[in-house]
């Protein structure tokens, strides 16, 4: 589909309040500090660069590209923006605010996927269509698309702890949400690179269910010794607390875990031969 326009070149100044948002927006949300920096420099100098809107009915217009200008216009009390006005199909306003919105070094990777999607959708075009217009493969659009099968608890998670889009589409290849959470936690809390995560994920999914049920098993065991740890120590914690002077110690070899405690039978510690195996 060719984009084809007709711009008014002439900057027309028209009232914030004739102009509704445009309806497949990527942004939802904007940093109030940000938009509170931008207001200051709009008060102080202007908008430098015109928003861009087209002509709907009863004297009002969609924006099309330029939403936190306007956002920041509106902090300043401004009652008027200038704007370069354009007339084009809903499909040709989707494309052009999607190719705005993509240049946008702030938008992150599941945002410029949401206003993919919110295109093909309110225009009515196939990925093939929108790809062609944005300079990209189908299959590129496809896999960007994918990502949105992640929840919201997923994707929070990925941002915050500042992972890429790779990391995303591999964490995808696990269809389990349960296993898929506790996969992203471990990623999370290691640390890991891409190749790390990807190499990390492929194990688990070629690791036959065996050798998986064996490594959960160990997991638990493991899980459960430490329990008994923290109840010893706990334990003798409470001891000495209490006026005790319960000695611990512990060796370890290959095959067991060793505790002995000492626990003085008389509050003079004279006799060092007492003690009590855990």
């Amino acid at each position: 589909m060719p984009f084809k326009n007709s711009i008014n070149k002439k900057i027309v100044e028209i009232p914030l309040v004739q102009i509704k948002p445009f309806k497949s927006a990527a942004r939802k949300n904007y940093s109030r500090d940000k938009l509170n920096e931008l207001a200051a420099s709009i008060e102080k100098n202007g908008i430098i660069q015109p928003l861009t809107v087209r002509k709907l009915k009863n004297s009002e217009y969609e924006l099309i590209a330029g939403e936190r200008r306007l956002r920041a216009a509106a902090i300043c009390g401004l009652a008027t923006v200038p704007c370069m006005v354009i007339s084009c199909s809903d499909a040709e306003a989707g494309l052009f605010s999607l190719n705005e919105n993509l240049q946008r070094s702030e938008l992150n990777f599941f945002e410029e996927a949401e206003i993919i999607r919110n295109i093909i959708s309110r225009c009515h075009i196939t990925r093939q269509e929108l790809a062609n217009n944005i300079g990209k493969k189908t299959s590129a659009v496809a896999n960007k698309l994918r990502i949105l099968d992640l929840g919201c608890d997923e994707r929070n998670i990925i941002l915050k702890a500042h992972l890429t889009e790779r990391h995303a589409k591999a964490i995808l290849k696990i269809s389990d949400k349960t296993e898929r959470r506790i996969v992203l936690s471990e990623i999370v809390e290691n640390n890991m690179n891409v190749t790390q995560s990807e190499e990390y994920i492929d194990y688990l999914l070629h690791e036959s269910k065996t050798d998986r049920r064996h490594s959960h098993y160990q997991k638990a065991i493991i899980k459960d010794i430490r329990i008994f740890e923290n109840t010893i120590e706990n334990a003798v914690k409470t001891m000495r607390e209490s006026g005790i002077s319960a000695v611990e110690m512990q060796t370890e070899n290959d095959n067991f875990i060793e505790y002995v405690i000492r626990i003085p039978k008389r509050p003079e510690p004279t006799d060092h031969n007492s003690g009590l195996i855990a």
